[in-house]
C-alpha cells in the first residue's frame, strides 16, 4: 500500500512537473508552419498625399490586411477550429524564398502598386502624366546565372555594359545579340537606392538565347504634377492596388465619392485599369467588419468557383460573421467609380 501511494505521489509530482513544461514548449516553441489571420483597416487619407490637395470629404476609404505569423502547437490547434485562420508552410507561403527575399518581393509589389494606383487615378481623371522607364526588376536569379551571388531579387537593372535602354524589349535584344561567356557589367540600383556594379558574364539561356539568367519586369516610374506620395509603412503586397487609386483620385478630383461611407476594400491595380484577384480576402472582410466599414469593394473574376473569384469568397465569409456590410463585386476601377457615384454595378 505504502509503494502504491508512493507511486501515484511521484507520478503527481512528475504531472505537475511536467505539464506546465509542456505548456511552456507549446507556448513558445514555434513550428515550421506559418497562420494567416484577420490584420488591420487603416485610413488611407494619412498614407497619400497629392501636392496642394486635401482630402476633406467625410468618410473614409480603407486598405485591410491579413496578418501571418508563426505558429506554434497551441496556435496550429486553434486554427482548426478557427474559421479564419489559414496554416501555411514555410515553403507555400514564401515559395522556397529566405525571408529577407520574401519582404523584398513584397516591398516591390507595394511600390508597383502605389506607382500604378498613380498612373490610373490621373488617366481616370484626364490629368496629364509621364511614364519614365528606369530599367528591369529582377524578380529571380536562375542558377546557372554567374550573377547568383551578386543580383538581389528586387534589384533594378539601369544599364548593361554601360548602355541604357528606353524597354525591357530593347535591353532583352541587346543582351540576346551578344556572345556566350564574353564579360558583362550591370548597373543596378538596390531597392534602398544604393547604386552598386555587378560583373559576371553572359550565358545560354534554356531557350538556346544568350541571356544574363535573371527572371524580370519593367520597373516604371510615374512622374506627375501635382505630385503624389503614398506611405504604407511596413504593410507589403500588391492588395491596397484599387485602394491606393480611389483615395488618388478622391483628392486628386476634390469629387466626394465616399459620400460619408465608411468603405473599405481590396485588390490589386493593372495596367489596363483591371482589378485583380488577391490572398486572404475572408480574413479581410472580418477585419473591415469589425472596424465597422458599411462598404467592402472586392474583385470579381467572372468565375463561378469561390477559389477562383474573391467575390465569391468574400460573401461566404460575410455569410458567416453576419455582417451588415454590403460586399460589391467590381472588375476595373472604373466599375468602383462608377458605383461609388450612382450605387449600381455594371453586369
Amino acid at each position: 500500500m505504502k509503494e502504491n501511494k508512493k507511486k501515484r505521489s511521484l507520478i503527481k509530482t512528475l504531472a505537475l512537473i511536467l505539464i506546465p513544461v509542456l505548456i511552456v514548449i507549446a507556448l513558445v516553441v514555434p513550428t515550421n508552419y506559418y497562420l494567416e489571420v484577420p490584420g488591420t483597416t487603416q485610413a488611407l487619407n494619412t498614407m497619400v498625399k497629392v501636392e496642394g490637395h486635401k482630402d476633406t470629404s467625410k468618410g473614409n476609404f480603407f486598405l485591410t490586411t491579413v496578418e501571418i505569423v508563426r505558429a506554434n502547437a497551441l496556435m496550429m490547434i486553434y486554427a482548426q477550429f478557427n474559421h479564419f485562420a489559414t496554416i501555411y508552410s514555410a515553403q507555400d507561403l514564401t515559395g522556397g524564398l529566405s525571408n529577407s527575399q520574401y519582404n523584398l518581393v513584397n516591398q516591390f509589389y507595394m511600390q508597383t502598386a502605389q506607382n500604378t494606383a498613380v498612373y490610373q487615378a490621373f488617366k481616370l481623371a484626364n490629368k496629364p502624366y509621364k511614364m519614365e522607364y528606369d530599367g528591369v526588376y529582377v524578380m529571380q536569379v536562375t542558377k546557372n546565372s554567374t550573377f547568383a551571388n551578386k543580383l538581389q531579387i528586387a534589384d533594378t537593372i539601369t544599364a548593361v555594359n554601360g548602355k541604357h535602354f528606353t524597354s525591357s524589349k530593347e535591353m532583352i535584344a541587346y543582351v540576346a545579340s551578344q556572345k556566350v561567356g564574353e564579360a558583362v557589367t550591370l548597373n543596378v540600383t538596390r531597392i534602398d537606392g544604393k547604386k552598386h556594379t555587378a560583373t559576371g558574364k553572359f550565358i545560354k539561356l534554356s531557350n538556346g538565347k544568350t541571356g544574363i539568367g535573371i527572371e524580370l519586369v519593367d520597373h516604371t516610374n510615374v512622374i506627375t504634377t501635382p505630385k503624389v506620395t503614398i506611405d504604407a509603412g511596413s504593410i507589403g503586397g500588391p492588395s491596397a492596388g484599387m485602394m491606393f487609386t480611389l483615395e488618388t483620385y478622391t483628392q486628386l478630383t476634390g469629387k466626394n465619392l465616399r459620400q460619408g461611407r465608411e468603405i473599405a476594400g481590396t485588390g490589386t491595380i493593372n495596367d489596363d485599369g483591371t482589378i485583380g484577384q488577391i490572398g486572404g480576402v475572408d480574413k479581410k472582410i472580418v477585419t473591415a467588419s469589425n472596424q465597422g466599414a458599411k462598404i467592402f469593394l472586392v474583385p470579381d473574376s467572372g468565375s463561378k468557383k469561390l477559389a477562383d473569384n474573391n467575390y465569391l469568397a468574400a460573401k461566404a465569409a460575410g455569410k458567416k460573421i453576419h455582417t451588415k456590410m454590403k460586399i460589391i463585386p467590381v472588375k476595373t476601377i472604373q466599375d468602383a467609380v462608377t458605383y461609388l457615384e450612382t450605387g449600381k454595378v455594371d453586369d
